[in-house]
């Protein structure tokens, strides 16, 4: 299919993982969710995030958001790695690795990049809202870790900007000052927005975040 778009539906499937059988949307449920894929199993970056993934357990359920990854190996290749990843990372990997070695999910969502490789799934990360709608997509390549704090970064953003008329700006970190959308009218300001704003330029204006 064609790459996926921002708000486009992340496709449902059910597949094996390393926890079983999985139904996509029924995993999800009404929160959030990411899908991360991963080129191999037994591969040195891959070990050390999804290690890093499983570190993060707490501040991904204090977000409402579940975890899933995705290689092109099998159920047990997986259960093996795992205790890879556990050994090496000193962690307990805590969510499911999906066993696509059919390649029908990476192929569902356009994770292989054939001028990179024609097997291997690139290191795509997809964040999804609770309405199943895609928030964020970034896609690495094989060579490069992702960087998790800029995800969880990402996610607070998304899930602040759903719910108040604002927007975050570059290298926005909680608790600092965000944008008011153009959307809002300066007079409805104060109604909306009671801890007051900046007015930097008529276009750029600065309110406290809004939610603490």
């Amino acid at each position: 299919m064609a790459t996926l778009r921002l708000g486009d539906i992340a496709p449902d499937f059910t597949a094996e993982s390393s926890a079983g059988t999985i139904n996509f949307h029924d995993y999800l449920g009404n929160g959030w969710g990411i899908l991360f894929s991963h080129p191999a199993d037994f591969t040195p970056v891959c070990t050390t995030e999804l290690g890093a993934t499983a570190k993060l357990k707490d501040a991904f359920e204090q977000r409402n958001v579940k975890v899933i990854a995705l290689s092109v190996d099998t159920v047990e290749s997986h259960l093996e790695w795992i205790k890879d990843i556990n050994e090496t990372q000193n962690t307990r990997v805590n969510f499911p690795i999906i066993a696509d070695h059919d390649r029908k999910v990476s192929e569902l969502y356009d994770f292989i990049h054939p001028n990179a490789s024609a097997t291997a799934t690139v290191r795509s990360v997809l964040v999804i809202g609770p309405d199943k709608t895609v928030k964020l997509t970034i896609t690495y390549p094989a060579s490069t870790g992702r960087n998790f704090d800029e995800i969880l970064r990402v996610i607070d953003s998304l899930q602040l900007t759903a719910d108040y008329q604002v927007a975050t700006p570059a290298n926005w970190q909680q608790g600092e000052e965000v944008v008011i959308t153009p959307a809002v009218k300066d007079e409805d300001i104060a109604a909306k927005f009671p801890k007051g704003y900046r007015r930097v330029k008529p276009y750029l204006r600065l309110t406290p975040q809004p939610n603490l």
